[in-house]
C-alpha cells in the first residue's frame, strides 16, 4: 500500500505571463495546450509533473527548430555572398 504524503508540495504552474495561443493552440509562453491550462487547478501533482515534462519537450523541439532555421538562413547568406564574389 502506498504511503500518503501529508505535506505534499504543490507543483507550480509553468505560466510565465505570456498568455497568447499559437496557431497550434499551445500557449506561446508556457507551451501548455488549452486543456492543460484549463484543467491545471484540477490536476494532481503527478499529472502536473507530466504536463511540465511535456512543456519542456515542446520547448526543446521549438528551440531545435529555431536553431535549424537560423543555420539554414546563415548557410544561404554565405552561399549568396560567395556568388557575389564571382
Amino acid at each position: 500500500m502506498r504511503q500518503t504524503r501529508l505535506f505534499e508540495e504543490e507543483i507550480e504552474s509553468p505560466c510565465i505571463g505570456v498568455c497568447e495561443s499559437g496557431k497550434r493552440g499551445y500557449c506561446k509562453g508556457c507551451l501548455r495546450s488549452r486543456e492543460e491550462r484549463y484543467y491545471w487547478p484540477k490536476l494532481n501533482n503527478e499529472q502536473k509533473i507530466q504536463v511540465v515534462r511535456l512543456c519542456k519537450m515542446r520547448k526543446n523541439r521549438l528551440n531545435n527548430k529555431i536553431i535549424k532555421e537560423r543555420e539554414e538562413a546563415l548557410l544561404k547568406s554565405i552561399q549568396m555572398q560567395q556568388l557575389d564574389l564571382f
